[in-house]
């Protein structure tokens, strides 16, 4: 009498389409989940300069310095108030090197005029935000889109005194 054993488990092919559908499952909800591709940088430019504006707020505390960032057509950069001269310079520190913003980004400025500036009308890398060694900076609002007809605004904001807010999409005034 032949005992015949039965042998159970699954075939290579079985399951090489489970793995298959596994694979396209997680990469649809990867894309799905990621948002465009635009958003995730805007995001990143955005966080990139909140780290550095309140570097540079900490950063005119501990020195005793003013700093100021200088907002441009396709960027912005860092300045450093000389007190033997009187007017700005670009910063020294590497951190603080200006930097280029993506042409696609727009950038909505609204800065206190009136707040104080440190120098003449005629010093060329006059900044736009002031970081005091007070720890106050000029009162400001800088919005952040996607071209002009963006729905999806990134804010960074100060009254002056207050810490810098960072409002997203969706927030509705909490801190970032």
């Amino acid at each position: 009498m032949q005992i015949r054993s039965r042998q159970t488990g699954f075939t290579l092919i079985e399951i090489l389409v489970v793995l298959v559908v596994v694979g396209l499952l997680a990469s649809l909800a990867v894309f799905t989940m990621g948002g465009s591709s635009q958003q995730r940088e805007l995001e990143n430019e955005v966080r990139e300069l909140y780290l550095l504006m309140q570097t540079a707020s900490e950063q005119a505390v501990l020195n005793n310095l003013e700093l100021g960032l200088k907002l441009e057509e396709d960027g912005y950069q860092f300045v450093a108030f000389q007190d033997q001269t009187g007017d700005w310079k670009a910063s020294g520190e590497r951190m603080f090197r200006a930097r280029s913003l993506p042409e696609w980004l727009t950038v909505t400025e609204f800065i206190e005029s009136d707040a104080p500036r440190l120098a003449s009308s005629e010093d060329t890398l006059l900044p736009d935000v002031v970081f005091f060694s007070s720890g106050e900076t000029t009162p400001f609002e800088l919005e952040f889109t996607i071209g002009n007809g963006s729905d999806t605004m990134h804010v960074l904001a100060s009254d002056g005194a207050s810490p810098m807010d960072w409002r997203k999409p969706g927030d509705e005034g909490s801190s970032g």
